[in-house]
Protein backbone atom coordinates (compact mmCIF):
# COMPACT_ATOMS: atom_id res chain seq x y z
CA UNK A 1 0.00 0.00 0.00
CA UNK A 2 1.26 3.45 -0.67
CA UNK A 3 0.98 6.63 0.82
CA UNK A 4 -1.75 8.45 -0.10
CA UNK A 5 -1.68 12.17 -0.13
CA UNK A 6 -4.33 14.00 1.57
CA UNK A 7 -5.67 17.08 1.27
CA UNK A 8 -7.81 18.69 4.30
CA UNK A 9 -10.70 20.84 4.30
CA UNK A 10 -11.75 22.92 7.06
CA UNK A 11 -15.07 23.65 8.19
CA UNK A 12 -16.40 27.04 8.29
CA UNK A 13 -19.45 27.97 10.34
CA UNK A 14 -22.82 29.10 8.86
CA UNK A 15 -25.77 30.43 11.13
CA UNK A 16 -29.11 28.91 9.49
CA UNK A 17 -31.31 30.70 11.96
CA UNK A 18 -31.09 29.58 15.54
CA UNK A 19 -28.48 27.12 14.94
CA UNK A 20 -25.03 27.07 13.26
CA UNK A 21 -23.40 24.19 11.04
CA UNK A 22 -19.81 23.24 9.98
CA UNK A 23 -19.46 23.32 6.14
CA UNK A 24 -17.21 21.83 4.49
CA UNK A 25 -18.71 21.30 0.57
CA UNK A 26 -18.08 23.35 -1.63
CA UNK A 27 -14.71 23.76 -0.12
CA UNK A 28 -11.17 25.24 -1.96
CA UNK A 29 -9.73 23.82 -3.54
CA UNK A 30 -12.16 20.85 -3.69
CA UNK A 31 -15.55 21.80 -4.49
CA UNK A 32 -17.11 18.42 -4.79
CA UNK A 33 -16.31 15.00 -4.00
CA UNK A 34 -17.19 12.51 -6.34
CA UNK A 35 -21.29 13.97 -7.06
CA UNK A 36 -21.21 15.62 -3.33
CA UNK A 37 -21.17 19.27 -3.48
CA UNK A 38 -22.26 20.00 -0.63
CA UNK A 39 -21.84 19.26 2.72
CA UNK A 40 -22.65 20.48 5.94
CA UNK A 41 -22.69 18.87 9.87
CA UNK A 42 -25.95 20.27 11.98
CA UNK A 43 -25.05 20.47 15.74
CA UNK A 44 -24.54 18.53 18.55
CA UNK A 45 -26.96 21.11 19.48
CA UNK A 46 -29.67 21.40 22.61
CA UNK A 47 -32.74 23.35 21.65
CA UNK A 48 -34.42 24.39 25.52
CA UNK A 49 -38.26 23.89 25.63
CA UNK A 50 -40.12 26.10 23.15
CA UNK A 51 -37.72 26.42 20.51
CA UNK A 52 -36.13 24.00 17.29
CA UNK A 53 -35.21 23.97 13.61
CA UNK A 54 -37.50 25.90 11.53
CA UNK A 55 -35.92 25.44 7.82
CA UNK A 56 -38.66 27.29 5.94
CA UNK A 57 -39.52 26.07 2.27
CA UNK A 58 -37.36 26.69 -0.46
CA UNK A 59 -36.85 25.16 -3.54
CA UNK A 60 -34.33 22.96 -5.24
CA UNK A 61 -33.22 22.25 -8.82
CA UNK A 62 -30.93 19.80 -9.89
CA UNK A 63 -29.83 17.80 -6.81
CA UNK A 64 -30.78 15.37 -4.56
CA UNK A 65 -30.83 15.97 -1.05
CA UNK A 66 -29.63 13.47 1.21
CA UNK A 67 -30.30 13.73 4.94
CA UNK A 68 -28.69 11.68 7.91
CA UNK A 69 -28.76 12.20 11.65
CA UNK A 70 -27.15 11.13 14.44
CA UNK A 71 -29.32 12.49 17.42
CA UNK A 72 -32.97 14.04 17.21
CA UNK A 73 -35.27 14.43 14.59
CA UNK A 74 -36.66 16.29 11.66
CA UNK A 75 -40.09 16.25 10.44
CA UNK A 76 -39.55 16.57 6.56
CA UNK A 77 -42.42 18.40 4.32
CA UNK A 78 -42.39 18.40 0.48
CA UNK A 79 -44.49 19.85 -2.60
CA UNK A 80 -44.68 16.18 -3.60
CA UNK A 81 -47.19 15.67 -0.54
CA UNK A 82 -44.75 14.37 2.06
CA UNK A 83 -44.35 14.14 5.22
CA UNK A 84 -41.96 12.29 7.02
CA UNK A 85 -40.08 12.31 10.31
CA UNK A 86 -36.78 11.01 10.01
CA UNK A 87 -34.67 9.75 13.13
CA UNK A 88 -31.60 8.24 13.91
CA UNK A 89 -30.18 6.45 11.28
CA UNK A 90 -32.71 6.63 8.95
CA UNK A 91 -31.61 8.38 5.41
CA UNK A 92 -34.12 11.07 3.41
CA UNK A 93 -33.15 10.98 -0.23
CA UNK A 94 -35.16 13.90 -1.97
CA UNK A 95 -34.22 13.92 -5.77
CA UNK A 96 -35.10 17.98 -6.74
CA UNK A 97 -34.69 17.12 -10.24
CA UNK A 98 -36.69 20.30 -12.55
CA UNK A 99 -37.79 21.28 -8.77
CA UNK A 100 -39.51 20.73 -5.71
CA UNK A 101 -40.24 22.60 -2.41
CA UNK A 102 -39.51 21.30 1.12
CA UNK A 103 -39.18 22.93 4.73
CA UNK A 104 -37.57 21.17 7.42
CA UNK A 105 -38.92 21.76 11.00
CA UNK A 106 -38.31 20.27 14.47
CA UNK A 107 -42.40 18.77 15.45
CA UNK A 108 -44.41 20.39 17.67
CA UNK A 109 -44.44 17.84 20.43
CA UNK A 110 -40.39 17.52 20.51
CA UNK A 111 -40.43 21.69 20.36
CA UNK A 112 -42.90 21.24 23.49
CA UNK A 113 -40.14 19.75 25.45
CA UNK A 114 -36.75 20.68 24.00
CA UNK A 115 -34.46 17.84 22.10
CA UNK A 116 -30.87 17.59 20.84
CA UNK A 117 -29.90 17.26 17.35
CA UNK A 118 -27.11 16.03 15.38
CA UNK A 119 -26.49 14.79 11.35
CA UNK A 120 -25.66 16.14 8.43
CA UNK A 121 -27.35 17.33 5.64
CA UNK A 122 -25.96 17.05 2.40
CA UNK A 123 -26.43 17.33 -1.86
CA UNK A 124 -25.50 15.50 -4.66
CA UNK A 125 -25.62 16.95 -8.05
CA UNK A 126 -27.42 14.96 -10.51
CA UNK A 127 -26.00 13.73 -13.80
CA UNK A 128 -26.82 16.42 -16.94
CA UNK A 129 -29.42 13.54 -17.86
CA UNK A 130 -31.56 13.35 -15.01
CA UNK A 131 -31.30 17.37 -13.75
CA UNK A 132 -35.09 17.90 -15.26
CA UNK A 133 -35.81 14.37 -13.55
CA UNK A 134 -39.24 14.34 -12.08
CA UNK A 135 -39.40 15.36 -8.58
CA UNK A 136 -39.05 12.14 -6.14
CA UNK A 137 -39.17 11.72 -2.23
CA UNK A 138 -37.18 8.08 -0.56
CA UNK A 139 -37.15 7.47 3.20
CA UNK A 140 -35.32 4.11 4.20
CA UNK A 141 -35.50 3.57 8.13
CA UNK A 142 -31.94 2.19 9.65
CA UNK A 143 -32.64 -1.35 9.45
CA UNK A 144 -33.34 -1.58 5.82
CA UNK A 145 -29.80 -0.17 5.50
CA UNK A 146 -26.65 -3.11 5.00
CA UNK A 147 -24.01 -2.87 7.79
CA UNK A 148 -20.69 -4.37 8.20
CA UNK A 149 -19.60 -5.31 11.95
CA UNK A 150 -16.56 -6.64 13.09
CA UNK A 151 -15.01 -6.10 16.63
CA UNK A 152 -15.00 -2.44 17.55
CA UNK A 153 -16.47 -1.76 14.11
CA UNK A 154 -19.31 -0.86 12.38
CA UNK A 155 -20.10 0.47 9.10
CA UNK A 156 -23.47 1.13 7.62
CA UNK A 157 -24.20 1.98 3.70
CA UNK A 158 -25.92 5.07 4.06
CA UNK A 159 -26.39 5.42 0.16
CA UNK A 160 -24.16 3.63 -2.84
CA UNK A 161 -22.05 1.09 -2.39
CA UNK A 162 -19.13 -0.16 -0.13
CA UNK A 163 -17.30 -3.03 1.18
CA UNK A 164 -19.03 -5.29 -1.17
CA UNK A 165 -22.78 -4.06 0.12
CA UNK A 166 -25.29 -1.90 -1.93
CA UNK A 167 -28.08 0.36 0.03
CA UNK A 168 -31.40 0.80 -1.07
CA UNK A 169 -31.64 4.37 -1.99
CA UNK A 170 -31.87 4.93 -5.50
CA UNK A 171 -28.77 6.62 -6.50
CA UNK A 172 -28.19 8.35 -10.64
CA UNK A 173 -23.83 7.34 -10.20
CA UNK A 174 -21.59 5.47 -8.35
CA UNK A 175 -21.73 6.77 -4.69
CA UNK A 176 -20.12 6.23 -1.50
CA UNK A 177 -21.74 7.49 1.54
CA UNK A 178 -21.00 5.41 4.91
CA UNK A 179 -21.40 5.95 9.02
CA UNK A 180 -18.71 4.74 10.53
CA UNK A 181 -18.20 3.98 14.55
CA UNK A 182 -14.69 2.83 15.34
CA UNK A 183 -12.95 1.99 19.18
CA UNK A 184 -9.87 3.38 19.87
CA UNK A 185 -6.77 1.16 18.38
CA UNK A 186 -9.15 -0.25 15.45
CA UNK A 187 -8.35 0.44 11.31
CA UNK A 188 -9.98 -0.64 8.60
CA UNK A 189 -8.86 -0.44 4.57
CA UNK A 190 -11.02 1.45 2.37
CA UNK A 191 -10.68 0.29 -1.46
CA UNK A 192 -10.23 2.40 -4.49
CA UNK A 193 -13.99 1.21 -5.53
CA UNK A 194 -14.59 4.64 -6.18
CA UNK A 195 -13.19 7.39 -7.98
CA UNK A 196 -12.97 10.33 -5.53
CA UNK A 197 -12.75 9.42 -1.82
CA UNK A 198 -13.19 11.59 1.24
CA UNK A 199 -13.17 11.05 5.13
CA UNK A 200 -14.96 14.03 7.37
CA UNK A 201 -14.80 13.02 11.38
CA UNK A 202 -17.60 14.03 13.22
CA UNK A 203 -15.65 13.44 16.48
CA UNK A 204 -12.69 11.47 17.65
CA UNK A 205 -8.93 11.35 16.26
CA UNK A 206 -7.90 9.33 13.36
CA UNK A 207 -5.28 8.86 10.64
CA UNK A 208 -5.97 8.26 7.07
CA UNK A 209 -2.96 6.99 5.04
CA UNK A 210 -0.77 7.98 8.63
CA UNK A 211 -2.05 11.62 8.19
CA UNK A 212 -3.86 12.81 11.06
CA UNK A 213 -7.51 14.03 10.36
CA UNK A 214 -8.82 16.54 13.23
CA UNK A 215 -12.31 16.39 14.49
CA UNK A 216 -14.86 18.29 12.22
CA UNK A 217 -12.57 18.24 9.10
CA UNK A 218 -12.60 16.15 5.57
CA UNK A 219 -9.66 14.55 4.17
CA UNK A 220 -9.80 14.35 0.66
CA UNK A 221 -7.85 11.05 -0.76
CA UNK A 222 -5.62 12.42 -3.71
CA UNK A 223 -5.24 8.98 -5.44
CA UNK A 224 -7.11 5.72 -6.33
CA UNK A 225 -4.79 3.40 -3.77
CA UNK A 226 -6.02 1.27 -0.88
CA UNK A 227 -5.74 3.38 2.33
CA UNK A 228 -6.05 2.57 6.08
CA UNK A 229 -7.83 4.38 8.54
CA UNK A 230 -6.79 3.61 12.08
CA UNK A 231 -8.77 5.30 15.03
CA UNK A 232 -6.65 6.97 17.82
CA UNK A 233 -9.87 7.28 19.84
CA UNK A 234 -13.02 5.87 19.86
CA UNK A 235 -14.32 7.89 16.54
CA UNK A 236 -17.17 8.69 14.28
CA UNK A 237 -16.45 9.30 10.59
CA UNK A 238 -18.65 9.65 7.44
CA UNK A 239 -16.76 8.29 4.17
CA UNK A 240 -17.86 10.24 0.93
CA UNK A 241 -17.51 9.71 -2.31
CA UNK A 242 -17.98 8.60 -5.94
CA UNK A 243 -17.39 9.19 -9.50
CA UNK A 244 -16.15 12.85 -10.56
CA UNK A 245 -19.80 14.94 -11.88
CA UNK A 246 -19.86 15.09 -15.49
CA UNK A 247 -19.28 18.82 -15.96
CA UNK A 248 -19.05 21.59 -14.39
CA UNK A 249 -21.60 22.19 -11.63
CA UNK A 250 -22.47 25.99 -10.70
CA UNK A 251 -24.79 27.03 -6.69
CA UNK A 252 -27.01 29.46 -6.12
CA UNK A 253 -29.20 29.77 -3.19
CA UNK A 254 -30.58 25.86 -3.31
CA UNK A 255 -30.02 25.49 -6.99
CA UNK A 256 -27.36 23.41 -8.47
CA UNK A 257 -27.31 23.55 -12.56
CA UNK A 258 -24.77 22.41 -15.21
CA UNK A 259 -25.87 25.76 -17.27
CA UNK A 260 -26.92 29.79 -15.77
CA UNK A 261 -29.89 28.80 -17.64
CA UNK A 262 -30.81 26.64 -16.21
CA UNK A 263 -30.52 28.76 -12.81
CA UNK A 264 -31.71 32.09 -14.27
CA UNK A 265 -34.99 29.69 -15.23
CA UNK A 266 -34.83 28.46 -11.42
CA UNK A 267 -35.16 32.29 -10.26
CA UNK A 268 -37.79 33.20 -12.70
CA UNK A 269 -39.95 30.40 -11.44
CA UNK A 270 -39.14 31.07 -7.45
CA UNK A 271 -39.81 34.72 -8.01
CA UNK A 272 -43.22 34.83 -10.13
CA UNK A 273 -44.28 31.61 -7.25
CA UNK A 274 -44.47 28.63 -9.73
CA UNK A 275 -43.08 26.08 -7.91
CA UNK A 276 -45.63 23.69 -6.61
CA UNK A 277 -46.25 24.96 -2.61
CA UNK A 278 -45.53 22.92 0.29
CA UNK A 279 -48.73 21.51 1.41
CA UNK A 280 -49.54 22.41 5.19
CA UNK A 281 -46.49 24.50 5.63
CA UNK A 282 -46.93 27.67 2.99
CA UNK A 283 -44.65 30.31 4.38
CA UNK A 284 -42.63 31.71 1.19
CA UNK A 285 -39.27 32.87 1.05
CA UNK A 286 -38.25 35.67 -1.22
CA UNK A 287 -35.76 35.50 -3.83
CA UNK A 288 -32.32 36.42 -2.32
CA UNK A 289 -31.39 39.79 -4.01
CA UNK A 290 -27.85 38.66 -4.16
Amino acid sequence: MSASPLLLLKPHTRDLGGFSVRRVLPGMPHRMVGPFIFFDHMGPVDFAAGSGIDVRPHPHIGLATVTYLFEGEILHRDSLGTVQAIAPGDVNWMTAGRGIVHSERTAPELRRTGARLQGLQTWVALPKKNELADPEFSHHPKATLPRISAPGLELRVVAGSAFGKRAPVRVFAPTLFVGVEIDSGRAFELDAEHEERAVYALEGDVTVAGARLPPQHMAVIGNRDTVQVKALTRARLMLVGGTKTDGERLIWWNFVASSRELLEEAKLRWREQRFARVPGDDEFIPLPEA
